[in-house]
């Protein structure tokens, strides 16, 4: 009797052990292997005028992406910083999935606090879902407020 009671005993944690190694993942885990880490990242500095730029997308499902990066630096010892440039960006996009959109232009002839340049002009986006991304960026150093103008297109 006693050696029917061990071998019962023994198909239950057999039967347990299987079945808690067939178990069910969790529902991250599927997401995150259906995503497979799809992830396109663009960034760009421009050191010597204080500009940068960084287009990333992530969880796509669907990408055409056309990203034209152009920056100039020149040395010019009249200028207080020592030289001139720019960072221009380009960006024509066709997305199914998330999108981050930045740039930044610091004050390179400054130091702040902690020794950080003081921030001139930033702009983030994040957009998710079904889009398109026409855009143009112009950052350049020697600027004065007013030089340039920002047209914004209504949507149709």
């Amino acid at each position: 009797m006693n050696t029917r009671w061990g071998i019962i005993y023994l198909a239950i944690i057999t039967s347990a052990l299987i079945s808690g190694s067939l178990a069910e993942m969790p529902l991250g885990f599927y997401r995150a292997m259906d995503n497979g880490g799809q992830r396109e990242v663009l960034s760009i500095r421009n050191y010597e005028t204080g500009a940068s730029f960084t287009e990333d997308y992530t969880d796509l499902e669907h990408l055409e992406r056309n990203t034209e990066v152009s920056t100039r630096s020149s040395a010019d010892p009249s200028t207080a910083g020592g030289g001139s440039g720019t960072l221009e960006a380009s960006i024509n996009s066709n997305v199914i999935g998330k999108a981050h959109i930045a740039w930044q232009s610091v004050d390179q002839e400054s130091a702040g606090s902690h020794g950080r340049h003081p921030l001139m002009g930033r702009s983030i986006e994040d957009l998710t879902g079904v889009f398109s991304i026409d855009k143009f960026i112009q950052l350049w150093s020697d600027s004065r407020p007013g030089e340039v103008s920002v047209d914004w297109l209504p949507c149709s």
